[in-house]
């Protein structure tokens, strides 16, 4: 009966929070396909015979230039989750549930969520390419530099608390979660009118885990990063893409459940947010100096 009370409530977490965080991809995936139509029903150019010649390549120049884009999408996407995630709302959770908690059960819980957001991102990503590259390569550069202007913005008026007001909401939230998850999971013995919890070791671990995911789940649907990797596959090798994310994702979360809170009063926050700025503009800027692939 409290297993089911606890899937139930997490389920009214995810279908509140879904309801809300989904309008993003609703618009994303909208827009996306306003441009797949305007591209199926251009007329078509006539193409020169002569284009289509093409020059002997020898198969270990294929392996290269597929290494190159593997290498270019893991670092680009490593370099932005690293960046994006250091501080982060994911970050905090990992953090503060690994002080109270089994550390390798919350790393488990929040990798596996992460790991899972990746893989949905991507898949996102390769279906955008549908669009030919000229479209996603600008439109991809465009949210690269909003982003990085928008976290120089939020770089510059951040406070120097903003870490600790950061680690409080997250560990006011939790608290509010696990005294509803304890009411759920104490029962009343009728029979001798005392109360008594139902205490497991399979069962405690399975409630760290499912809280772990769930939450980072919920936290890092619709944020920043996952926006970003949808970007990064739909422009870069995806398998580089989803590899650089998984090790990006699973360094920060474990500096998180290791020392997150001795990480974040010994970096400051608003030095990341502005860093994280400067590597989106980098990219935004270094992409002017290639031409994109038709």
């Amino acid at each position: 009966m409290a297993t089911k009370n606890i899937v139930g409530f997490f389920l009214k977490c995810i279908l509140d929070i879904f309801r809300i965080k989904c309008v993003f991809l609703l618009i994303l995936y909208s827009f996306l396909s306003c441009l797949l139509h305007f591209q199926v029903n251009a007329e078509k150019e006539p193409v020169d015979d002569s284009i289509l010649q093409v020059q002997p390549t020898t198969m270990f120049e294929l392996e290269e230039s597929a290494l190159k884009d593997f290498l270019h999408g893991f670092i680009a996407t490593f370099s932005v989750i690293i960046v994006s995630e250091i501080g982060d709302k994911t970050f905090f959770i990992a953090a503060i549930m690994a002080m109270k908690h089994s550390r390798l059960t919350v790393f488990l819980g929040a990798i596996s969520a992460l790991t899972a957001m990746t893989i949905i991102s991507v898949l996102f990503g390769w279906v955008a390419t549908v669009i030919p590259q000229v479209y996603t390569y600008y439109i991809s550069t465009a949210l690269f530099a909003l982003f990085g202007l928008k976290m120089l913005y939020e770089g510059y008026h951040m406070s120097s608390t903003e870490a600790q007001d950061e680690i409080e909401e997250v560990q006011s939230d939790l608290r509010r979660r696990e005294d509803e998850i304890e009411k759920e999971t104490l029962t009343t013995d009728i029979e001798s009118g005392s109360r008594r919890k139902r205490q497991s070791i399979l069962k405690a671990v399975s409630r760290i885990f499912i809280q772990a995911f769930t939450l980072t789940f919920l936290a890092e649907w619709g944020d920043r990063s996952q926006l970003t990797t949808i970007i990064l596959a739909a422009r870069e090798d995806i398998y580089g893409v989803m590899l650089g994310g998984i090790i990006g994702h699973s360094i920060c979360t474990g500096i998180a459940v290791l020392g997150g809170r001795f990480v974040a009063q010994r970096i400051s926050v608003r030095t990341v947010t502005i860093i994280g700025g400067v590597v989106f503009l980098i990219f935004a800027v270094s992409a002017l100096f290639f031409k994109p692939l038709s």
